[in-house]
This record gives structure tokens, C-alpha cells and sequence, in this order.
């Protein structure tokens, strides 16, 4: 197994790539290689502060790199030589088997979708994004790639993230809840309303009905759908969640007080345990990271990349899509 990573994306780039894909290494089994993709001479660099690189760390060169103000749709024309449209061209040329990026959200899904192509049955691939909980990981679908949404969009996002819970992530039978601002069928939005109807007799999903925000945290769903406006809003505020609540404990507490279950609590909150986000429903595997991604995040993407390579994410989603109508 080949993977590529974007080592061009972070903030902090190449640092926490090289030192995310070393880590990364030192746990995957000897049949997996990281392909750093980016400029040759600065990867080089950050290379030779380490005693030691696996001789399975390769590096793939890239000259230029994607920045917050290129336009995500233009990417593919205007910078070919980027990182980000380097590495999945490699994906799709069957020089590696998934790719990683924490550079711009936007172009890294504007480039996988031009590159990888959506599946056939897939109206709109959608990104999900695995939300620590106090229980298991839950993943909301979408959180960011589609802010206008129909109800069938709704449904399809339904179906991607049941069969990755359930192929990728070992979920047997994954229940799949509806955002909505009330428990009651008819509540919301008449988008919500209207997907409910259709969500609750479509065959292939274990819907269980609305849920609130305030119940995503208790961690007693596996997949949670919504549309990609709300879902990027809740995100957000997500991420936000567990750095807000550790510097005030820390303004209020000594360190030396804070115990083993405090520090539990951070993990729980914190993107990084959950790595990246894969964006479902396309012909490849495609894995956006946050672009503050710590070394840890960043290897922690790279066993999402992994889990959906050995698994046939791919192929998986496709079965299960084929057929869902799209009127």
C-alpha cells in the first residue's frame, strides 16, 4: 500500500508531515509506504533533522503548493504542479492508493472531485468527519462539501456514511439520526421534513428518527446526516469545544492538578485522536485534515487512509449507492 501525503498543507509545513509520516511508519505494518508530496529541496530539509527515516518515507517532487487565496475550482488549472493536485494525480495514475492532505479544504474536494470522479449513483460526494464523543467516534455527513441540499442528497449521505461505519469502522448495523432542531417527525426546515418522510421507509439504513445537537456528545449514534452548511457550523464549534475548556480549567487549576481523568477528557474532545476527514461517495480515497494538524493528527489521518484502503471503502460505497435514485 501506497499513500501520498500533502506535505505542502499544514500551517506549520513540512514540519508535521515529515514528523506525523514517522510516526505513521513506525506503527503500520511493513507492506504500507508514505509518499511526501511537495517541494523536493524543503521536504529534504526537514528530512535531515531526524537520525533516522524509514527507508519506506519516499519523497515525490511537487514545486508549488495551494494557498488560502487561490480559488478552490481553479486549483487544477492554474497550479498543476501543486502538492494537492500532484498527489492525487498519483492516485489516479495507480502510483498510490489514497491520498492526505491538510491544505485548503476547498481545493483539495474540488481537485479529488475533477480527478477521482464521483461514483456512479453519487449525485454529490460529501465529507465525513468522525466527532469524539464520551462513547465511540460518530460521524457527521456532511460537514462542509454541500451547502444546498435536496432530500435525495440527504439520503445518499445517509448511505456513504452507514456503509463507511459499517465496512471501514466495524459497526455492525450502524444507526443513522437526522439533525434537526426537534425529536418530532415534520420539525424543521422543510428539506428535514421531507427527508424524514423518505429516510424513514428507505431500505439499507438503520434510521432511528431526529436527534438535537445536544445529543450528538453522549455518543449513542453512529452516523448523524445533515447538510454541509449546518454540518461545517457544528464542526467548527466543535473544534472550538475542547480548547476553550482547557484554558480555563488551566486559568483556574494548577498544572499539577489536573488528574489522569482531566486529561482524558481533552483527548475526548480533541480532532486530532480522529485524524482526518474522508470525502465519501468519490473513485478514490481522499482524506482532508484540519490545516492546524499536529504530528499525531497528522498520523492519525494516515490510518484513516489506511483502514479505507484495506477495507474497499471504495468499492464498498459504490455497491451500496448503485441504485439510489437521484430525481
Amino acid at each position: 500500500m501506497r499513500i501520498a501525503l500533502d506535505a505542502m498543507g499544514t500551517d506549520q509545513a513540512p514540519g508535521p508531515e515529515v514528523a506525523g509520516a514517522i510516526e505513521a511508519l513506525r506503527d503500520f505494518q511493513a507492506d504500507v509506504e508514505v509518499v511526501l508530496v511537495g517541494d523536493e529541496p524543503t521536504i529534504r530539509a526537514e528530512l535531515s533533522k531526524y537520525a533516522e527515516v524509514p527507508e519506506r518515507l519516499l519523497v515525490h517532487h511537487a514545486p508549488d503548493r495551494v494557498t488560502a487565496g487561490d480559488a478552490p475550482a481553479s486549483v487544477i488549472r492554474r497550479k498543476p504542479d501543486s502538492s494537492v493536485v500532484v498527489g492525487l494525480r498519483l492516485q489516479k495514475d495507480g502510483a498510490s492508493d489514497a491520498f492526505v492532505s491538510a491544505g485548503s479544504t476547498g481545493a483539495v474536494m474540488a481537485t479529488s472531485l475533477f480527478t477521482l470522479r464521483p461514483l456512479p449513483g453519487v449525485d454529490r460526494p460529501a465529507v465525513g468527519t468522525l466527532l469524539p464523543t464520551v462513547g465511540a467516534p460518530m460521524l457527521l455527513i456532511d460537514s462542509g462539501a454541500n451547502v444546498d441540499c435536496k432530500p435525495h442528497h440527504l439520503i445518499q449521505f445517509a448511505h456513504l456514511g452507514s456503509t463507511y461505519m459499517q465496512n471501514t469502522l466495524g459497526r455492525a448495523n450502524p444507526c443513522v439520526a437526522l439533525l434537526n432542531i426537534g425529536e418530532e417527525p415534520g420539525k424543521g426546515s422543510e428539506l428535514v421534513a421531507e427527508t424524514y418522510e423518505l429516510m424513514a421507509v428507505e431500505p439499507g439504513i438503520n434510521f432511528v428518527g431526529n436527534i438535537e445537537g445536544r445529543d450528538i456528545i453522549g455518543g449513542e449514534y453512529d452516523v448523524v446526516v445533515c447538510d454541509g452548511f449546518v454540518g461545517n457550523v457544528l464542526l467548527k464549534f466543535y473544534e472550538s469545544v475542547a480548547e476553550a475548556i482547557g484554558s480555563r480549567l488551566h486559568r483556574e487549576l494548577d498544572r499539577s492538578e489536573a488528574s489522569e481523568g482531566l486529561e482524558f477528557v481533552f483527548r475526548v474532545l480533541d480532532y486530532a485522536e480522529t485524524g482526518g476527514a474522508p470525502l465519501l461517495g468519490v473513485g478514490g480515497v481522499s482524506i482532508i485534515c484540519h490545516g492546524g494538524s499536529t504530528p499525531t493528527a497528522i498520523k492519525n489521518a494516515l490510518v484513516v487512509a489506511a483502514q479505507a484502503v484495506r477495507t474497499d471503502m471504495v468499492e464498498q460505497s459504490a455497491k451500496d449507492v448503485r441504485g439510489v435514485e437521484v430525481s
